[in-house]
């Protein structure tokens, strides 16, 4: 099949490098404008753009899709479009560009997380599975019938950002095998059934850590929140991150009267390793930045002005 690819992040990155090695031809790639990034604000491509460069494949660089990208859609005469992370909204008069329009890779078991941080938003609920769908995209947002819905476990340390890597190497594989099934006549998309939920974008405030929920809870909100808007703190009126952290042993809390009444928000260290109070058991901080500085290992931190703090 001719294919039109879109999609800006690294994520999407693994799905063009598949489509180009299976039999199918991308005839161009649709990706955002170069934007400024770094303290020097040099324009700089986006991953998908520097992927398709590096492939040979002409792009187009838009951030929304007018009547001159549409038109230029058109003129290539694909037979598909496949959307991964693009960024943009696709209109009806782009959806229909293509012979047989678009399909889109979510991460997500479709209906649930319908929206734009349906990783993230997964993690930060606590749940334990999550999944990919590949579906024919349509006006309404991500309620395409499906050509694949798959799941796939959440592991109980990976933050949003290491999950969604995962499923963005993983995912790829399933567009290349809804493409095909398309291709063939055989792959059939299926109408979504059960309650929708929606995954909005985060805000800086979703990353912010209250310490009197169970440790479950603040540990899934620190994971949900990483990289992205960042889970954080408060100590001394600033912000203080956290980069990771664990959920501590049962046993040893129970058994460590420091660890076993350790208040919401306190910081203690035993054993080498640093905890911090919750509603429930204490959670264990691995890495943290406090406030002007670096990021570093929680212990570092620690041995300075760590001990005893109580974070807001």
């Amino acid at each position: 099949m001719r294919i039109v690819f879109a999609g800006t992040p690294a994520v999407a990155v693994p799905t063009l490098r598949a489509l180009a090695a299976s039999g199918h031809e991308i005839v161009a790639v649709v990706t955002r404008e170069d934007a400024p990034l770094g303290r020097k604000r040099v324009l700089t491509p986006s991953p998908v753009a520097a992927a398709a460069d590096d492939l040979g494949i002409p792009t187009i660089k838009a951030n929304r899709i007018g009547d001159a990208e549409t038109d230029a859609l058109r003129e290539l005469g694909a037979d598909l479009g496949v959307v991964v992370a693009y960024g943009g909204i696709l209109r009806r008069p782009a959806l229909e560009a293509p012979a047989h329009g678009w399909i889109n890779l979510h991460f997500s078991l479709l209906p649930e997380w319908r929206g734009a941080a349906p990783v993230q938003r997964a993690v930060l609920a606590g749940d334990e599975r999550t999944g990919v769908s590949v579906f024919r995209l349509e006006e309404g947002l991500d309620t395409g019938p499906l050509h694949v819905r798959r799941e796939v476990a959440i592991d109980p340390d990976e933050t949003a950002g290491e999950l969604l890597e995962r499923l963005g190497v993983d995912g790829a594989a399933d567009v290349v095998r809804a493409v095909d099934g398309i291709a063939d006549g055989t792959s059939i998309p299926t109408p979504q059934t059960g309650e929708p939920t929606h995954a909005a974008k985060l805000t800086g405030e979703d990353g912010r850590v209250d310490w009197a929920l169970d440790a479950p809870l603040v540990h899934a909100r620190i994971r949900g929140a990483t990289p992205e808007p960042g889970a954080w703190t408060t100590l001394d009126d600033a912000r203080f991150k956290i980069l990771r952290a664990a959920r501590a042993d049962a046993s040893t809390a129970a058994s460590t009267p420091a660890l076993a009444g350790l208040a919401p928000g306190a910081v203690t260290v035993h054993a080498k390793r640093v905890y911090v109070g919750t509603g429930g058991d204490p959670l264990e901080l691995v890495e943290v930045q406090p406030s002007g500085k670096k990021a570093m290992r929680a212990i570092d931190w620690a041995r300075g002005t760590g001990e005893g703090t109580v974070f807001a």
